[in-house]
């Protein structure tokens, strides 16, 4: 499984994300790849499911790709509620 965290520049928010998203996996035993990128690129990676602000999420949304918004990347509680959410989908 590949995970996609995504922000405007792919170095910020975002690495802040994937070290949640790695943290809620290793917790739970799950086993991912996790990178980053920016917005511009984001659409072009392949990925399963991309973790991102709403304000993103509903422009990368229509693929097949699972979008999920996050409103704060920093709150484990609500990313580990949306990856839940995504991985029992």
């Amino acid at each position: 499984m590949k995970i996609l965290a995504v922000c405007g520049m792919g170095f910020g928010s975002s690495m802040m994300l994937k070290i949640t998203i790695e943290k809620i996996l290793k917790e739970k035993g799950i086993t991912a790849d996790v990178e980053t990128a920016d917005f511009t690129t984001a659409s072009s990676i392949y990925a399963d499911i991309i973790f991102t602000n709403e304000e993103f999420a509903k422009q990368l949304e229509g693929g097949k790709v699972k979008v999920v918004s996050v409103k704060n990347i920093a709150d484990t509680n609500e990313v580990r509620g949306a990856l839940e959410t995504v991985l029992n989908t």
